[in-house]
């Protein structure tokens, strides 16, 4: 019979320590990085679009001047004027509101985050030296939400676990 020292039993319970650690961590890691995704994606959209409003439905004066005067389609090695500024400044102030509003709640998760994605994409060919300080990690955090979804704390996950997905699609 051999005895065992305090440092060799002392190695199996810690071991299943790291053990339980590692399966808390697989547990409740994913669903706090969506929401994470999801909140550090919306804020920014959200806040501006907060500046492009005076009132309900009231386009402020900075935003149609900044799609009229200062913005610019960088295409090609040219300045190309936005089309239709007002409308384009309309659109961008209701996109800012309502897709991190889903964002945050997790409803269209997946239909927000690709809208925010394609907005991305037209603020990089507007504003090009912002790719490596906010346009590359905006993309990269849709693009997770868009392949992953808004995870298990959403309502997107609420409806489809009450079956009305199913129902609306005709899925069994």
């Amino acid at each position: 019979m051999t005895e065992t020292t305090d440092t060799e039993a002392a190695a199996p319970s810690l071991m299943a320590l790291a053990c339980r650690l590692r399966g808390q961590v697989e547990t409740f890691a994913p669903p706090l990085a969506q929401i994470a995704l999801r909140l550090a994606l919306a804020v920014p959209f959200y806040r501006s679009g907060l500046t492009k409003w005076d009132g309900f439905l009231q386009l402020s004066d900075s935003a149609v001047f900044l799609f009229e005067e200062e913005f610019k389609l960088h295409l090609f090695g040219a300045l190309v004027p936005y089309p239709a500024p007002t409308l384009m400044a309309f659109l961008s102030g209701c996109a800012e509101i309502a897709l991190p509003i889903l964002l945050i709640l997790g409803l269209g998760t997946r239909f927000a985050a690709l809208g925010l994605l394609g907005m991305t994409a037209i603020i990089q060919i507007t504003i090009p030296d912002g790719w490596a300080n906010f346009h590359l990690p905006w993309a990269a955090m849709a693009l997770a939400l868009v392949a992953w979804g808004g995870g298990p704390v959403s309502l997107d996950r609420l409806i489809l676990r009450s079956g009305l997905l199913r129902a609306l699609c005709g899925r069994r």
